[in-house]
């Protein structure tokens, strides 16, 4: 039986380190490029839904820590990834965030890439006298449709297939019939001043929604509960408290709220987050399904970026609904920003002694733990000397 198959070891040990990983990693800018390779290159990430790329010729680019990647339906209807790079002098070979075309022509010198990849020609071929088109196609990367969600992975990592990895999850998330939903918008982004790992650091753990989500804790009251991650992946329980709610939003929203038919009545009243390492949550509601997740910039600065999907043929309560849920989750993002910024802050303030983490934050070290699997250096509680981060950790990876 494959290990991520048997019962999930969710409990809490009585005895634990409750340090976090040591401040100096939230700057450390040799640090961060070890981080792009062996976490954002080499780990799933999710892209986008597929009906963002419904018909032949659509497609959606995206820039990983600088690497560039095109998504787009083939004439097949097979959905392709690639890097956006052309062959001949790397520019961009689809300069759009998103649109649709009937043939890829790189917008520099005009060479013509195939649906599949394939090179087509150059411009002005005669200039290319020993040009073998079958070496010059676009790159194509590791793609995998899971539940309608397009996966991309640059590198060979260290994860299953993401139908593996979501093997926990599966039964739970193929009630919603995310593959058949539809966009509600545009995918988003924007920006925050924070290192990547402390937009992490809050959102796995809920010991903060009492105080700092006001609106979140008058939907759920008491019923949240985390869980760790085990082999990658966590989940979030939020069910709804069973009174009315103080506020507008949630007071309406608990009125409003119509599960699909297709919804068990267990998931009816329930709002579920389920975190995919290194770095993103796709999260359901009776109304609607959404990924989020976030990207270095640099130490200092992240690209947060996220999407929402609603049934598609969705009545006018649940699109009432989804407005008012789109509300209030709003209000904790807007609250989870300003959060993450308080916490880098601290990352580089010469009194902070480091993290005490409470047992309700124990979704916090599973990730930690995980990121140390992978980068072993982040167990060093002093911060290594300039330009010796990288062969430290190769020297300490080598040992494990």
């Amino acid at each position: 039986m494959n290990k991520l198959n048997v019962p999930r070891d969710i409990s809490v040990p009585k005895v634990w380190d409750r340090t976090g990983l040591p401040s100096w990693s939230y700057h450390n800018s040799e640090l961060l490029e070890i981080e792009k390779e062996s976490l954002f290159y080499s780990h799933w990430q999710l892209i986008c839904h597929q009906s963002d790329v419904s018909s032949i010729g659509e497609y959606i680019t995206f820039d990983i820590c600088k690497e560039r990647i095109l998504i787009l339906r083939d004439d097949k209807k097979v959905i392709r990834a690639f890097n956006n790079l052309c062959r001949h002098r790397g520019s961009r070979v689809v300069a759009d965030r998103k649109g649709k075309c009937s043939a890829i022509v790189c917008p520099f010198h005009g060479w013509v890439y195939n649906f599949d990849g394939s090179l087509r020609g150059p411009a002005k071929p005669s200039s290319f006298p020993k040009l073998d088109k079958n070496k010059f196609g676009l790159k194509r990367l590791d793609c995998e449709i899971w539940n309608g969600f397009v996966f991309v992975r640059l590198n060979k990592g260290p994860q299953p297939s993401v139908k593996e990895l979501m093997m926990p999850f599966e039964e739970e998330l193929s009630y919603y019939k995310i593959e058949e939903m539809v966009p509600a918008g545009d995918i988003w982004t924007q920006t925050s001043n924070v290192n990547w790992k402390s937009v992490r650091d809050v959102d796995n753990e809920g010991y903060h929604v009492p105080m700092a989500h006001p609106s979140l804790q008058d939907l759920y009251g008491n019923n949240y509960f985390d869980e760790p991650f085990v082999n990658g992946t966590s989940k979030t329980h939020a069910k709804f408290s069973g009174k009315a709610g103080r506020y507008w939003s949630v007071r309406n929203y608990k009125n409003l709220s119509t599960p699909a038919k297709h919804l068990p009545k267990k998931l009816h009243k329930s709002w579920n987050y389920f975190g995919i390492f290194p770095n993103a949550v796709i999260a359901v509601t009776p109304e609607l399904v959404q990924f989020y997740q976030e990207f270095p910039i640099s130490t200092k600065l992240t690209l947060l970026r996220g999407a929402i999907y609603r049934h598609k043929k969705e009545n006018r309560k649940q699109k009432l609904a989804r407005y008012l849920s789109n509300r209030i989750d709003q209000h904790a993002i807007d609250e989870d920003v300003q959060l993450t910024i308080w916490s880098n802050e601290a990352m580089e303030a010469k009194s902070f002694e480091g993290f005490f983490l409470s047992d309700l934050e124990y979704g916090i070290k599973s990730h930690h733990d995980h990121l140390r699997k992978i980068i072993p250096i982040l167990s060093l509680n002093k911060e290594p000397d300039t330009n010796t981060v990288y062969n430290l950790n190769k020297e300490m990876k080598a040992k494990f």
